[in-house]
């Protein structure tokens, strides 16, 4: 298996040992994504809806990086700190950025810190 590292300084710098993304065997796998800012590395939003709209513009740069868009992802895992409160907010900025047939996707509660919200991807190469 021979698998290659996707960079870009149009996504925030990964913060410690790991990548922005993977391709391997015809997939590209991204790290989960949050809402910093790439440029000030600061964090964006106050709002879920805030936050989503970040977190999905830095996932749409990463697979911009290796030519893809949403339209090509298969799998979505989504990490919200407070589920029941961000729930609806979080899914209306979402759907505006996959297309059907939708990905398959996990969301679950998890403790992010700061964060409302991170999101990673696995998107099939054509």
């Amino acid at each position: 298996m021979t698998r290659h590292q996707v960079v870009t300084d149009l996504a925030p710098t990964p913060a410690g040992p790991y990548s922005q993304a993977i391709v391997a065997n015809g997939f590209l796998y991204t790290a989960g994504q949050t809402p910093h800012d790439p440029m000030t590395d600061e964090r964006v939003g106050i709002t879920i809806e805030e936050q989503t709209i970040r977190t999905m513009e830095n996932l749409a740069k990463v697979l911009g990086a290796h030519g893809l868009d949403f339209s090509h992802v298969v799998k979505a895992t989504v990490h919200l700190h407070h589920p029941r409160r961000d729930f609806d907010g979080f899914n209306a900025v979402y759907q505006k950025y996959v297309v059907a047939p939708y990905p398959a996707r996990t969301t679950v509660g998890s403790f992010l810190g700061d964060f409302l919200v991170e999101i990673d991807v696995v998107a099939v190469i054509p």
